[in-house]
């Protein structure tokens, strides 16, 4: 896996618990880091609705648009 460096500024606090759970794991800051991109980006993903989902869900809207009205009354 290719890596690249980069860097930014935390909060301090955050950091230090970032530096507390390395330690306390028996791991790397990076290996965290990497964890929690890789964490952040799934959530991510999966707020989002998907887009064939969402072209039915549009879709259904016309034929069946006065009928969703009359069940959310």
């Amino acid at each position: 896996m290719a890596r690249e460096k980069f860097a930014t500024q935390v909060d301090s606090e955050l950091l230090s618990a970032v530096r507390g759970l390395a330690r306390s794991e028996g791991r790397q800051i990076q290996a965290l880091v990497d964890e929690a991109f890789a964490d952040l980006i799934e959530k991510r993903r999966q707020d989002r609705p998907r887009t064939h989902v969402m072209n039915a869900c549009r879709a259904s809207h016309e034929p069946y648009g006065p009928l969703y009205k009359k069940l959310a009354e």
